[in-house]
């Protein structure tokens, strides 16, 4: 073989990895964000809002996953669950008393007989929007699954913060909480470059934003709704 065509070949091979990796550099910071959202409510970090980021090419993407909603200690767990349509639920109850449950919500009704363990199958949620969970038997449990039409989302921590990983580009930011004043989720555009941008979003709560452990009006109204529907069955 001729000498300079092997010389050559050896100079390729040693410049092809330095080739991949600016290649990587290159496209892979032109097409991935991040956003770090910080979510107050009436001055305090709101605990349990969902954000999420909206448009055309991410509800595309959308990709439905397994998820599970736990009742321990007769509450559900976690009390807000987010999931992209088409995500199948299954609700095990690790309790030694059996639950009920339910919900009346325009983007899912549905109903689980008396049960304890593992329910027969799982529930599938195929509409995006807000479905509050109840229980028949216990008035003061209530949680939330928001389903959403993107990939990208997440649920704030204790400190009220989230982060969302996503292609660059222009979204609808959209933050939603369970006791949102006026139920109404907050909505933005927000321009996503490349890297990571920091957000802070200010929501008018209904009260603290803390998770509930009591019997509230929003409570004893779905389980009043509950009641009156199956007197009529």
């Amino acid at each position: 073989m001729n000498n300079a065509l092997v010389t050559g070949c050896r100079r390729q091979q040693r410049c092809l990895p330095a080739i991949a990796a600016c290649a990587l550099l290159v496209f892979g910071n032109a097409h991935s964000a991040g956003l770090r959202v910080a979510v107050n409510g009436n001055g305090k970090p709101a605990t349990d809002a969902v954000v999420s980021l909206h448009s055309r090419a991410s509800a595309a993407d959308v990709r439905p996953r397994r998820a599970s909603i736990d009742q321990r200690a007769a509450q559900f767990v976690p009390r807000v669950t987010v999931v992209p349509v088409g995500t199948p639920i299954r609700f095990p109850n690790s309790d030694n008393v059996r639950h009920q449950v339910y919900s009346f919500s325009a983007a899912k009704r549905f109903e689980l007989p008396l049960y304890a363990g593992q329910p027969a199958a799982a529930v599938v949620f195929a509409t995006p929007g807000v479905v509050e969970l109840g229980c028949s038997i216990h008035d003061w449990m209530l949680a939330y699954v928001v389903v959403v039409d993107t990939p990208y989302y997440g649920v704030t921590d204790a400190s009220g913060r989230s982060r969302i990983d996503a292609p660059a580009g222009t979204y609808t930011l959209r933050v939603w909480h369970p006791e949102l004043a006026g139920g109404k989720p907050h909505e933005e555009t927000v321009a996503l470059p490349g890297g990571t941008l920091e957000k802070a979003v200010s929501l008018s709560l209904a009260r603290s934003a803390q998770p509930a452990t009591l019997a509230d009006d929003k409570v004893r109204a779905l389980q009043e709704k509950f009641r009156r529907l199956k007197d009529k069955r």
